[in-house]
């Protein structure tokens, strides 16, 4: 059956600017696609029953320690009879580097897996707390298989980003949402979180890490929020607490916002507490 030409009325209709493309990617429709990041999620997460987040931050170039060793080895292979080789050496160096970092893929996937299959024990899957990361790769795929090999589902905020933002492949394909808007993706790493975890990471990991304890210094964010620093040989190379006291720009009572930890039970037992406490008791209902 031949297809029915479009008449001349039809081929001239208006578009309606909810469907007009080259509008809703303009600057003019900014604010339409804002709304969007916040209200679709929003739909998406209630539709899952998602109301509980524990939130994992961390780099996204953390090796798995398989891939840092294997990394290292080459490198060694590369380098024999070429001990000269300035950049060979540094390379090898830094690959060293990195299979010390590589502890934290598997310390952030194990706790990840412990609070999953802890949190699959709560009947009430309303009050369950489900994992959430960034999406991407390192620590966040970590975050993701860890709760993934629990059997348990995860969240993953993903970014467009020109590099180093690969969407991993353990996030649970419902809950993986793709943001353009850094400030947007950061409202939703907080806004049902209530648990922070934060592995070593670079730019992006303090900017989430500082806002979350200036929201929460400033009582923006009144809810209580059991905040973890995971790696002590880390975060107190790369920051000064300190310091902060010292100079008089935080209060000696800022340093209680946050814990920092190096065991992975330990961080699960404290978690584990805060929240049944916070969250699970009856009268939280």
């Amino acid at each position: 059956m031949a297809k029915k030409k479009k008449s001349k009325v039809d081929a001239n209709w208006p578009v309606k600017s909810y469907l007009n493309t080259d509008f809703l990617g303009s600057a003019d429709a900014r604010p339409v696609r804002v709304l969007c990041e916040f209200i679709e999620p929003a739909n998406r997460l209630r539709r899952q029953k998602v109301n509980h987040l524990i939130t994992m931050y961390g780099s996204a170039r953390t090796l798995t320690p398989a891939d840092a060793e294997n990394k290292l080895k080459e490198l060694r292979r590369k380098a024999r009879g070429r001990s000269s080789n300035k950049a060979l050496r540094e390379a090898i160096s830094a690959a060293r580097r990195q299979v010390t970092m590589s502890r934290y893929y598997e310390d952030a996937a194990l706790l990840a897996e412990k609070l999953t299959r802890w949190s699959a024990k709560i009947t009430d899957p309303r009050r369950q707390f489900v994992i959430c990361s960034g999406g991407g790769p390192g620590i966040m795929e970590a975050a993701n298989r860890g709760a993934e090999r629990a059997g348990g589902r995860s969240v993953g905020l993903n970014i467009s980003l020109p590099f180093e933002q690969l969407p991993n492949p353990y996030q649970t394909p419902e809950l993986a949402f793709e943001f353009h808007y850094f400030f947007i993706r950061k409202f939703w790493f907080v806004y049902l979180s209530k648990g922070i975890v934060a592995f070593p990471g670079g730019f992006g990991t303090m900017d989430e890490f500082f806002e979350l304890l200036t929201l929460v210094q400033t009582q923006k964010i009144k809810k209580p929020m059991p905040t973890i620093l995971f790696g002590s040989e880390y975060w107190n190379d790369i920051l000064n607490f300190d310091g902060f006291v010292k100079w008089g720009t935080i209060s000696p009572k800022d340093l209680k916002l946050f814990r920092i930890m190096d065991d992975v039970d330990e961080a699960f037992d404290f978690l584990k507490k805060e929240l049944t406490k916070h969250y699970l008791r009856p009268s939280r209902r």
